[in-house]
């Protein structure tokens, strides 16, 4: 069951939890688990009767499920489940992770937290430039009324993918985003999440499982909360690049590695 929303803050202590820093990774590890936080803290900003049910806010009482802590965000762990950090390379080559993606079966929800005004507004400001982007694309857009209030659904084309008679291949995509106190959550849902109604409702659940940590550190409304891997992750990742550039000289060397035998071993799988 969901968990229920704590009204105000405790006035007899004044206390809240703190948020814990503490971090996991790039495809879901089961030995890296965080119970729900119980806060005293209040979020009523207006447009939080969009999130009754999730996403939460770490000073909130979430449902009663194990999360993978990632920093900003705490993400719901079950069987079938991946969860992916998305990183960009700047002109230096060093990374910056700029989101997390969830895949469940044929469904994909990437999600991003962002730190926000305690007025209202930010949700609202990005589906704007989200239709301006799809539009610039080629593609075409239209507001819904959704679970979480409105959200964004587009079809979008698919930059270099064609049919065999030349016409453009497009997918369907959903923006879907709700404002927390200080923060607000975005999601992209690609496949069957936005596709197919009894898909919808998974890609939704988990969405709404997400558990968000603000921090008391300043940020511009916009900016893209910290997430966070740890250092066991970091490691994964790095051996998974040195792997793929192992694979890619292999493939450079005439289909076969350097001692003679045929690509495809430990290194090369």
């Amino acid at each position: 069951m969901f968990g229920r929303r704590r009204k105000k803050q405790d006035e007899e202590t004044g206390t809240t939890d703190a948020p814990r820093r503490s971090t996991t990774g790039e495809e879901v590890s089961f030995g890296n688990v965080v119970e729900p936080e119980k806060s005293s803290a209040s979020a009523d900003k207006e447009s939080d009767r969009h999130r009754a049910t999730g996403p939460w806010d770490v000073s909130e009482e979430p449902s009663e499920a194990k999360r993978m802590d990632l920093g900003s965000l705490r993400l719901p762990m079950e069987q079938g489940l991946q969860i992916q950090v998305n990183v960009a390379r700047d002109d230096r080559g060093k990374q910056t992770i700029i989101g997390v993606t969830l895949v469940k079966g044929k469904s994909s929800l990437q999600v991003q937290p962002f730190a926000a005004p305690k007025s209202e507004g930010l949700w609202e400001d990005m589906r704007r430039e989200l239709r301006e982007q799809v539009a610039k694309q080629g593609g075409n857009s239209h507001e819904h009324d959704g679970t979480f209030g409105p959200e964004l659904q587009a079809v979008v084309p698919v930059k270099g993918k064609k049919t065999e008679d030349g016409k453009q291949i497009a997918q369907r995509v959903r923006f879907i985003g709700v404002d927390g106190p200080r923060w607000v959550l975005r999601g992209v849902v690609r496949g069957e999440g936005a596709a197919r109604p009894e898909a919808m409702g998974e890609i939704e659940r988990l969405f709404a499982d997400i558990v968000v940590v603000r921090g008391e550190q300043p940020s511009p409304p916009g900016e893209l909360l910290q997430i966070t891997v740890p250092k066991q992750l970091q490691e994964q990742m790095a051996a998974a690049q040195a792997r793929a550039a192992h694979q890619a000289a292999q493939s450079g060397n005439a289909g076969r590695s350097p001692n003679g035998s045929a690509p495809g071993g430990p290194d090369g799988a």
